[in-house]
């Protein structure tokens, strides 16, 4: 288990390469895909262990774990981004997020590291109609060869579809 320390730092789609260049964010993988988040939502990570099923719940939503005495619903975004079947093996941890309050754990493939973007590496994320929301896409990072996909886990987390946390009034 790695702990992180947690803060309340977001930025916005609109002034996303002035609002998030220069901020930490932790890079995951899905699928063939490298994606971030801001590092200060991050509470800890952890290996993947058998959640409890809740009867009904969508797909995307693996069920429950109890983390030292607080119950965490637990979302798997392989299946929220219907990136396939998943699988789960050594490397899939479960992301602990600080999202409004609210503990929410994202179930990835795995974790690679913490990295800082400049401005100049951050690109707005592209307009892609309305075949499907982007709304929670910030921005596009680059580094080097590596191109982060830069995900707003507050509105993600907080969309009606999703439900596990109330949205900003």
């Amino acid at each position: 288990m790695t702990q992180i320390s947690q803060g309340s730092d977001q930025g916005s789609k609109d002034g996303a390469k002035s609002d998030i260049a220069g901020h930490e964010f932790l890079a995951f993988t899905l699928g063939n895909e490298e994606y971030g988040i801001d590092i200060l939502k991050v509470q800890e990570i952890r290996g993947y262990e058998a959640v409890t099923r809740i009867a009904n719940a969508p797909d995307f939503l693996k069920g429950v774990i109890n983390l030292r005495g607080i119950i965490v619903p637990v979302v798997d975004m392989r299946i929220k981004f219907n990136l396939g079947t998943p699988t789960y093996d050594q490397f899939t941890v479960v992301i602990i997020l600080n999202i409004e309050g609210r503990i929410v754990g994202m179930v990835v493939d795995s974790v690679s590291d913490v990295t800082t973007l400049l401005p100049e590496q951050v690109r707005p994320a592209p307009e892609m109609g309305t075949t499907f929301s982007t709304d929670f896409l910030i921005g596009l990072g680059t580094l080097d060869d590596r191109m982060l996909i830069l995900v707003d886990i507050d509105k993600l987390m907080s969309s009606p579809e999703m439900g596990l946390v109330d949205a900003a009034a």
